[in-house]
Order: structure tokens, then sequence, then C-alpha cells
């Protein structure tokens, strides 16, 4: 019997992250644009200009409350009729608050794009915020924080933001307001807020997907073209002092069957030389199953389903500010409760072993495999692209940033992975938060000297 030659892998096709064209219209609106053949899903990500640290004193999570209500009508349409002319357009519309900026975005089918940007352009250019509506929104918001206290990873990022930063920072406090400052919020607070930190001049929008036949000049020019507003000077980036100290602080959840872990510090942000070593070296410490942390924490003493170790960043400073941006070094996983002092023990060890050895290049080529390999499946979206794009502008970063980072993904040695995971997450300056039951664990992580104890309640 013969068979047929089994066929060999193709030649790869080179990739590269797209590079958008940079334009602005007449209102002052920057725009991105990137022309992805094949992308009839249309997304759009607007980015404006107002941070959590614009936010009134006692009225956190009004950013919040601000972005869900873009979308609860218009001088135009109702919010029931903005809802149902959306849905006649195929498109959906997002929006949250986050430290850099408040977010906007839209997916809408290709032949559809002028009618949905002409909803985007009225919801941002004269969104109504019904009294009504905006009271629901508030109300919802209230009934969502118990859930997220709840929530042992939630109520462990709330710990360990407090810890870190000092209480006068909004980076100390939950992104969407506490039970307090929430029920302050009505739409006259809203209104405020909207009016004065939202115009095109600081805004950027930008807009990925298959533009063949489309005249987006004319498309963008008759719709958020259409918005006005005052002129602005981008707001300047505060200093933020930070204590990451090496020390405990155990979150007691009596009965607690698990205990959540999130260990961290603050870290660089997107614009220092180290970030691409530190996320190659990221990686190989707690990045994937096959990280060293999950090799021991799982596979071999089974503590855990997984424990992840990541960097994001929380805000960026433009060049010119005096200010810093501000990152976010962390380990987090859960523990069953009689092993949250050995799993911890463990993985003190992983982090002197990694400071002592090192990688290896069979780990620091794997990391670099996945991490590059990965990208042309990663941006497959137009949706990913756009966010990735918006996110890049939030960070203040140039537009080549991406495409650049897998270059020096792929040139980065072990030395030099190894030397950013270390200085990353030393064992002397992590700040430890355990959600859990602190009768069962607080004797047994004492024992690790790893850091002074403090226990408050759930």
């Amino acid at each position: 019997m013969e068979f047929h030659p089994q066929p060999g892998p193709g030649r790869a096709t080179p990739w590269a992250f797209p590079a958008p064209e940079r334009s602005r219209l007449d209102n002052g609106l920057t725009v991105l644009r990137c022309h992805r053949p094949g992308q009839q899903v249309i997304a759009v990500e607007v980015s404006l200009d107002a941070p959590l640290e614009a936010e009134p004193t006692g009225l956190d999570g009004v950013a919040t409350i601000m972005a869900r209500a873009f979308s609860e009508g218009t001088d135009k349409l109702s919010a029931e009729d903005f809802t149902a002319e959306l849905e006649r357009c195929g498109a959906t519309l997002d929006a949250h608050a986050d430290h850099p900026a408040v977010r906007v975005s839209l997916e809408v089918p290709a032949s559809r794009l002028d009618k949905a940007l002409g909803l985007l352009a009225d919801a941002l250019r004269a969104p109504a915020f019904p009294d009504n509506e905006v009271e629901r929104l508030v109300n919802n918001r209230l009934d969502e924080i118990p859930h997220e206290l709840a929530n042992p990873a939630r109520r462990a990022a709330m710990a360990l933001a407090a810890e870190i930063f000092p209480a006068d920072s909004r980076l100390s406090r939950p992104r969407q307001g506490t039970e307090e400052t929430v029920a302050r919020i009505d739409a006259a607070a809203v209104r405020a807020f909207y009016e004065a930190h939202v115009r095109p001049a600081t805004a950027t929008v930008v807009v990925v997907g298959d533009f063949t036949g489309i005249d987006l000049d004319e498309v963008l020019g008759t719709s958020l073209g259409a918005w006005t507003g005052a002129s602005a000077e981008t707001r300047p980036v505060p200093a933020v002092s930070t204590d990451d100290t090496g020390r405990v602080v155990i979150v007691d959840r009596p009965g607690a069957v698990q205990t959540q872990l999130l260990i961290g510090r603050v870290g660089p942000d997107r614009h220092e030389r180290v970030w691409p070593a530190q996320v190659l070296g990221t990686y190989c410490l707690g990045g994937t199953l096959t990280s060293r942390l999950d090799r021991v924490l799982r596979e071999e003493k089974g503590y855990t389903y997984g424990v992840r170790a990541f960097g994001q960043v929380l805000r960026s400073a433009p060049p010119s500010s005096t200010g810093a941006g501000t990152g976010m070094l962390a380990i987090s996983g859960s523990v069953d409760t009689p092993n949250t002092g050995p799993a911890l023990e463990d993985l003190w060890t992983v982090l002197r072993t990694l400071a002592a050895e090192g990688l290896t290049e069979a780990e620091r080529d794997v990391a670099v495999q996945n991490l590059v390999g990965v990208a042309p499946l990663k941006y497959e979206t137009a949706a990913a692209v756009a966010g990735t794009l918006a996110d890049q502008v939030e960070q203040f970063l140039p537009d080549d940033f991406q495409a650049r980072m897998y270059e020096r993904l792929a040139e980065t040695g072990t030395v030099e992975a190894t030397a950013a995971a270390v200085n990353a997450f030393p064992v002397d300056r992590m700040v430890t938060v355990l959600v859990g039951d602190a009768a069962e664990i607080t004797e047994p992580v004492k024992a690790l000297g790893i850091g002074p104890v403090t226990v408050i309640p759930a």
C-alpha cells in the first residue's frame, strides 16, 4: 500500500503588529486608523481624558457611573430608543472607567459603520444622563459591591492597593467606588464630571477594520467631527508615594477552606527600558502552566490549581511630565487552608532559587516562543488591535511600541531576563495579602519570617 507523503510545514508568513495612521479632526479629536483587510467587524475605541484621580473628593465611582450612562439616551433618543438603534445596526457599545481614562468601545459591521458612529457621537456629544437612569445605575452599582467584597480575589486586590498606596491617593481605593461614595452620586454629579472632563480636544478615537468602500474621513467628519467642546491641556500626573516594605496582611474569613494569595509591590510602567526583560522573566516565573511556580506548587506539591505572576500598568505619565508612571507586580493564586504556610514557604524558596541560580536557556527559549509566536493569533480580531492601540495612547507610548516590543522580547537574553525577574520580586520587598481563616493560618505564616503579620476583618 502506498501512502501519500506527509506534508511539510509551509514557510512562516512575516508578521508585525499593525501600524496605524494618525490624524486630527477639526474639533481637535485625535484619530488613529488601521485598515485590516477582511475584518468586516470594525472596532472603535474612544479614550477620554477623565482619569479616576479627577473624580471629586468623596465621589469615587462617578466616572464609572458616567461611563455606564453614555448608553442611557441622548438629546435625540431615549434610553430604550438608543438601545434599539444600536441593535438595528448590529452594534455593541460598552464603556468603563479606569485609572488612566474612561474608555468607550464600539463594534459594528462595516456596512453599518456610519450609522453606529453617529450614535456613538451623539452619546459623547449630548448624553442625556436622565435622573431615573442614573439612579438605577447607582443602585445597580451598590448591589454589586457586596458581591465584590465576598469575592476573595477582589477583596485581596482591594487590600493590597490600600496597603501599598497612601489613603489620599486614588490608586489606594476601589476603582468603581465604595458604598459610601457611590451612594452620594446623582445625575447632577455625573453631568458636572462630564462637563469638566469630556471634550474632543483631549480625546482619541481608534478605528480598526476593513475600510474597503468606506470614506472614513467623511464618516468621521459627519459623526465624531460634529462633537464640539472647549480646548484643554492634558492633565498632569501627580507623583505618588508607595510603601512595599515586606509584610503580611490577613483578611479574616472564618471557616474559609481556601486561602487567596496576592503578593505584590510597585513596579515600572512600559516606558522603562527593563519592561521587555521583566515581561520575559515574569513569564518564566509564573506566566503559564509550565512556569516555575506552577511546576512546584501545582505539579509537585498539589497545593493549588494554579499560581500566576504578572505585571500591569496602573497609569503612565507623558514624557514631558514631572510625575512618574506606576505599575504593579504581583503573584496570585489560591491554596487549601491547611497548606497555606507550606505553600508560602515553597513560593519563597522558588524566588530565592531564582535569585541564586537564574533562569535556564530552555526556559527563556520557550517563553520567547510563546510570547512572540502567539502574537498573530492574539491580534486576529480588530477589537484586539484597537484595544492595544488605545492602551498605548493612554500610556503615552509611541504608535510602534507593540511592534518593537516583540522585537525586543526576541532579543532579550537569559541573564537579562533573570535580573529583571529577581528585581521584580525581591524576597524582602513583597506585601503579602492572604484572604482566609486567620485562626488557622496566622501562626504558620508568622513562623515563615517573611514580615510582620496583621489581621484585619473582611
